[in-house]
């Protein structure tokens, strides 16, 4: 079954320390909870990295209490780190695991990381959690299917998230196109261009879903998420306002018009 979920990047500035009362990442749980929403990617959360098994079990009992279904985020291919997040994984029930290429100190090439995937799935398929590495614009998106092809295996694929890839020169509407066969996960967020003050330049960054340029109606006739239980995870591109109070109403509205949004479709 496809399913609406929600990242821990929807909650960006909440958990961040710019905030004065920064959420736990329980309390994310909680909010998603109350939006109706029954799936959460920790996402490039730092602390989860340096959490005991304990404290893992108890952020997986508070999902499970909430009735909360789990997927987990990370960035890096080294095979210690990606056995690090299979374990955590295996804590927290999630059966994806999201993440990217490259990290400061270890930017591998198309070789390097076939071969890395070759190892380490045999351990990600024997304990059912999928690998989708996520297009963005520091790695080629025809570098990362060229990955995907050749390790030919139904635990690595693509997240897509055409947004990201704009930084690179790639278009949105070719690189869905091109990694739809591939997608195990999809990251939504849209996203825009302003004129910068005096008309000096553009600047690119996040708009509420349906107001930007993603091509959603496009984006699910080819990737069909539906149909191939896809789910769909809420992310948010959006600038910090003049103040806190402002910035956080923000956050939660665009959260709220996503899930509208998308269940509208």
């Amino acid at each position: 079954m496809s399913r609406i979920g929600l990242s821990s990047y929807a909650f960006f500035w909440q958990l961040s320390d710019k905030v004065s009362e920064p959420l736990t990442i329980h309390q994310a749980l909680e909010r998603t909870a109350a939006m109706g929403v029954d799936l959460f990617q920790i996402c490039d959360y730092a602390p989860l990295e340096a959490m005991s098994d304990a404290e893992i079990k108890e952020l997986r009992a508070t999902a499970d209490s909430l009735g909360m279904a789990l997927e987990v985020g990370t960035k890096g291919i080294r095979p210690g780190h990606l056995r690090r997040f299979l374990h955590i994984a295996g804590i927290l029930g999630a059966p994806l695991l999201r993440t990217m290429f490259n990290v400061p100190g270890h930017i591998p090439t198309a070789d390097e990381a076939a071969a890395i995937f070759t190892e380490v799935l045999p351990e990600f398929g024997a304990a059912g959690v999928r690998i989708a590495v996520e297009t963005y614009e520091q790695v080629p998106t025809a570098r990362i299917l060229d990955v995907v092809r050749r390790v030919d295996s139904p635990w690595l694929g693509i997240c897509s998230d055409p947004a990201n890839t704009v930084a690179a020169l790639e278009m949105p509407r070719e690189v869905i196109d091109a990694v739809a066969p591939y997608v195990l996960n999809m990251h939504i967020k849209d996203f825009a261009f302003s004129r910068k003050e005096g008309w000096v330049g553009f600047t690119y960054s996040g708009a509420p879903l349906g107001e930007g340029l993603l091509d959603y109606d496009h984006m699910v006739r080819t990737i069909r998420p539906k149909e191939r239980n896809i789910n769909q995870i809420v992310e948010h591109w959006l600038p910090w306002q003049d103040t806190e109070d402002a910035t956080i109403r923000l956050e939660n509205q665009w959260t709220q018009r996503s899930i509208d949004f998308l269940r509208s479709k």
